[in-house]
């Protein structure tokens, strides 16, 4: 997805903290690379990298991640762990086959007629049609994000996860069907290794349950883990503020301020 759903943490800005947003390749806004055995977390990593050195130098600063994109900050932090402060972690996961039975729980929770519809499409491959798109959004709008009217940049977001090519190739269809290339990536093993303050955050009704943040904070010693009674997947959104000041107490905190 295009950074333009994570917009609402601009408002962090208003305490001093210097917020940086950057679309991955070929996301957003973002040039896609020619060599299609580039679409990997791996070299993501190393963009990220590029990204922090290019605006921050030598300082180390805190990591946030959101969705793949917490995946993408544990595989960060698994190679550069020395060019951070802090990791925060927002409905990330470290395994997508975890998060897929996850999900697939929730699935199995929806009523009759969307989870026939689901299951039906997923036994014959074909993700598309009225009634399918009437069921994944049902699961969207109980696990994705639970407001009555979705905001512009959220659809932006996911226009542009439509519209470019990363998306299909390493995720898949939707938001519960990973048929992509991260379909087998499990890094919980390591995630030991961590040695940072880290926040890990995740709504109640979230996709990436609080069931795969617990995964995180049991690996990751001394992690904190906030779960916001009132949100899915969208935490920013649907709980900003309180949100927001979750995050901004923990950055302060890493840097003693």
């Amino acid at each position: 997805m295009s950074h333009d759903y994570l917009l609402p943490l601009s408002d962090l800005a208003n305490s001093g903290i210097s917020v940086l947003f950057y679309d991955q390749f070929g996301c957003g806004r973002s040039e896609e690379p020619r060599d299609r055995n580039k679409f990997t977390i791996e070299y993501g990593v190393e963009e990220a990298e590029e990204v922090r050195r290019e605006f921050f130098g030598d300082e180390r600063i805190v990591l946030m991640g959101s969705s793949y994109g917490g995946a993408l900050a544990l595989a960060y932090a698994l190679k550069y762990q020395r060019n951070l402060r802090g990791l925060i972690i927002t409905g990330g996961l470290s395994s997508v086959p975890e998060t897929v039975r996850e999900m697939q729980r929730l699935i199995s929770e929806l009523p009759r007629k969307y989870r026939d519809i689901i299951h039906e499409h997923s036994r014959s491959g074909e993700y598309s049609g009225k009634e399918y798109e009437e069921a994944v959004w049902y699961f969207y709008r109980k696990h994705v994000l639970r407001m009555k009217e979705y905001p512009d940049e959220v659809m932006r977001s996911l226009e542009f996860g439509e519209k470019r090519n990363v998306y299909p190739v390493m995720n898949g269809p939707n938001e519960f069907t990973i048929t992509g290339t991260i379909k087998d990536w499990d890094i919980t093993d390591r995630i030991a290794s961590i040695k940072l303050p880290t926040l890990i955050t995740v709504g109640k009704y979230d996709e990436v349950t609080p069931t795969i943040a617990s995964a995180i904070r049991d690996k990751i010693e001394g992690s904190r883990m906030v779960v916001f009674q009132k949100s899915s997947h969208l935490t920013m959104w649907e709980e900003r503020f309180r949100y927001n000041e979750t995050l901004r107490k923990f950055i302060l905190k890493v840097y003693q301020i």
